[in-house]
């Protein structure tokens, strides 16, 4: 064996695999679901299960389910007829899956999200509570983002950020990002010359990649970019991934080289920091001054009073909260300690001074460093 082919086999001893596919992957040109499609990735999931290893799935479709049973030609751009088609397609797509995964004797459990469920801490713990009981009674999980209930201002916007965020939240070891295109290319890979990328190790492996150009399917909501941004994300949370076309998932399973592989770059973190890097939208600012960025950005210090100029939005104790340089530049996040409308009488003030004219309650961090991450880079 090469040291290619046993590095890629070490991808087949992932223990717990969260599995992406794209509506393009599970549909005729026309919208409808396609059995045999369906039955091609419930196999190679089945057979991964059989081994011991623990899957959760991760499916798109649901819209494009709906289209057909609804007599529309094609995906609606309005939110109102997409959520209509989402709620006859939901149905269908389970169906399906239900009636697929029992043909191997495995039963799924429907768990659909929204981006409340992933970005406010006490409905994260719930989803993660609620997909670790459904793997310890050996039901596949099939997640989707909640297309019926979620409006353009409140959802993930493709199933591909949703699978990173899932395979943090269950602690995965391998994420598969399955579509219609059989891995990352250094060109448009429709085009003669187009070479496909076997590895990525780190964001040096993209410089003069154009991402775009790959295109997507008119039935997704997702392209390349998203998928490279979804990888980041496990990437950095210590998850190896795939991307592959959905005909390659057994041969990604197996440990084969099949698709683009792309190298975990870090340890598994806290689930509580990456909760705030990845799955959190501040509730509102704090603008620092210089010296307490370099404390923060550089020290790895908590954030006092002192050293905050500006308070924005409305927040409470206990929330996500955005720390931005004097340019208005988000530096990190973090879980403030204050409501917002505590703040304003305290910035300039040391922490003693607080404690001496508020009392001992106010001698503390408005953000402890335990509870703060730093954003290296812009965020969708």
């Amino acid at each position: 064996m090469s040291d290619a082919a046993a590095t890629r086999a070490s991808l087949a001893s992932a223990q717990r695999v969260v599995v992406k596919v794209g509506s393009s992957s599970l549909t005729t040109a026309h919208g409808g679901l396609d059995d045999a499609r369906v039955a091609l990735v419930v196999d190679a999931l089945a057979k991964a299960r059989a081994s011991g290893r623990e899957v959760v799935l991760v499916s798109s479709g649901a819209i494009a389910a709906g289209l057909a049973p609804l007599g529309l030609a094609t995906r609606p751009r309005d939110l109102a007829r997409q959520q209509a088609a989402a709620s006859v397609g939901q149905g269908l797509l389970m169906a399906n899956y239900t009636s697929a995964f029992a043909g191997h004797g495995l039963r799924v459990g429907q768990v659909l999200l929204t981006v409340d469920d992933v970005t406010r801490r006490s409905h994260y713990r719930n989803a993660y509570r609620t997909l670790q009981q459904l793997l310890k009674f050996g039901v596949v999980p099939v997640v989707n983002e909640n297309d019926t209930v979620a409006t353009h201002e409140i959802r993930f916007g493709d199933n591909d950020r949703l699978a990173a965020l899932v395979a943090q939240l269950v602690h995965a070891d391998l994420l598969v990002l399955l579509s219609d295109v059989d891995g990352l290319y250094d060109g448009n890979p429709h085009r003669p010359g187009a070479t496909r990328l076997t590895d990525v190790h780190g964001p040096a492996d993209l410089d003069g990649i154009d991402v775009g150009s790959a295109g997507r399917s008119g039935l997704g909501s997702g392209g390349m970019v998203t998928k490279i941004e979804a990888a980041t994300i496990a990437t950095g949370s210590g998850i190896d991934v795939v991307l592959a076309s959905a005909p390659e998932v057994s041969a990604v399973l197996a440990g084969d080289s099949a698709g683009t592989w792309f190298h975990r770059r870090a340890a598994r973190r806290a689930t509580r920091l990456l909760w705030l890097e990845h799955a959190t939208d501040g509730r509102g600012s704090l603008t620092l001054d210089a010296g307490a960025v370099r404390a923060v950005v550089e020290r790895g210090a908590s954030l006092l009073p002192a050293g905050i100029t500006a308070v924005t939005g409305t927040f409470t104790a206990g929330d996500p909260v955005d720390l931005l340089d004097e340019a208005g530049r988000a530096v990190a996040r973090g879980v403030v300690n204050y409501d917002a409308a505590e703040l304003p009488a305290l910035l300039g003030h040391s922490t003693k001074e607080l404690a001496r004219d508020l009392g001992p309650e106010y001698e503390r961090e408005v953000v402890h460093r335990d509870d703060l991450v730093l954003l290296g880079r812009p965020r969708r």
